[in-house]
This record gives C-alpha cells, sequence and structure tokens, in this order.
C-alpha cells in the first residue's frame, strides 16, 4: 500500500449538491409565477378560478428560494475520511467553517462487517461491530456512492473488515 493508499476521503458540499440548485431554479419560479401572475386571471378553460393558488405558489416559491440561498451561501460541507495508517474512520456533516453539526470518529478495528443493501428505489449501507450490533454511524450522505465501491475500496485497507452485498 503507498502513502496515497493510506486515507480514503470523500468530501461534498452543498454548491456541489445539484439538488440545492434545482431547489433554487424552482423556488425562483414559483416566485416569479406568484409575484407577476394576476391572481383573477388564474382561471381554467371552463371557468373555474382559484385565486388562492397565485399567492400561496408565491409564498412556496421564497421559502424555498430562502433556503436554496441559505444552503448555498453558508456551504455546508459533509464527508468521511478513512486512515488506514491511523485505523480510523472519521465523519463530519453540515460543517461551515471548522464547526460541524455532527461529527465523529471510530477505530476500523471495531467495525467487523459492513452490509450495503441494493434496493429499485435506493441504496443504504449499515455498519456492525464485533459484536454484530449495529455500529451508531450516519447515514450515507458522508460516503461516496455507490457504496459497493467505497466499501470494497476501505475493506481492501482493512481486511478484517467483511463486505456483504445484498439485492432486494
Amino acid at each position: 500500500m503507498t502513502a496515497a493508499d493510506t486515507i480514503l476521503h470523500f468530501e461534498k458540499s452543498a454548491r456541489q449538491d445539484v439538488r440545492w440548485w434545482l431547489l433554487l431554479i424552482v423556488g425562483a419560479m414559483f416566485s416569479w409565477g406568484g409575484l407577476t401572475i394576476d391572481p383573477q386571471t388564474n382561471c381554467a378553460s371552463d371557468g373555474a378560478c382559484a385565486p388562492w393558488l397565485v399567492p400561496i405558489a408565491a409564498v412556496m416559491g421564497i421559502g424555498a428560494l430562502t433556503m436554496a440561498l441559505g444552503l448555498l451561501i453558508g456551504n455546508p460541507r459533509r464527508g468521511s475520511t478513512a486512515d488506514f495508517r491511523a485505523g480510523t474512520l472519521r465523519w463530519w456533516e453540515g460543517q461551515i467553517g471548522s464547526a460541524a453539526r455532527e461529527a465523529g470518529e471510530i477505530p476500523l478495528a471495531t467495525i467487523a462487517r459492513i452490509t450495503v443493501i441494493r434496493e429499485s428505489d435506493s441504496d443504504s449501507i449499515h455498519f456492525y461491530g464485533q459484536d454484530g450490533g449495529r455500529l451508531p454511524l450516519p447515514d450515507g450522505e458522508i460516503l461516496p456512492w455507490p457504496y459497493d465501491r467505497w466499501a470494497e475500496r476501505l475493506v481492501a485497507g482493512a481486511p478484517h473488515i467483511r463486505l456483504a452485498i445484498e439485492s432486494r
């Protein structure tokens, strides 16, 4: 194992996450529509009108726009680092500057098994300790997708960990 292979690092910020850019666009569209459409002209071809929908769209759009802008400006980061030389797995979520909303570290020696569950709509990853109990690690947001490839790289650096991949 080379020096470059001793660390398995992943980090992603809000500005790198397409979800928040899409929320910004949708929020801007709803805000613009809600602020520019005359509620009295919001009628269907059969004559049914719903003028109350226009202000609701504006409020929803402004809320989504505010939330997306807050995340994109604050740019919280999440990620993980597996340091094989030190024998640790460290993770963080919601980190802005040097402060993280949630962070932790666990010795790799306490991880006995990793199970990746492939489902049709989403995958999940679970960590188990030497006693067989599930370890309190955060969800997959701290790990790169696809989880099975990341787990294979982790097991290559920490061969005492067993890897199980299940399809459901």
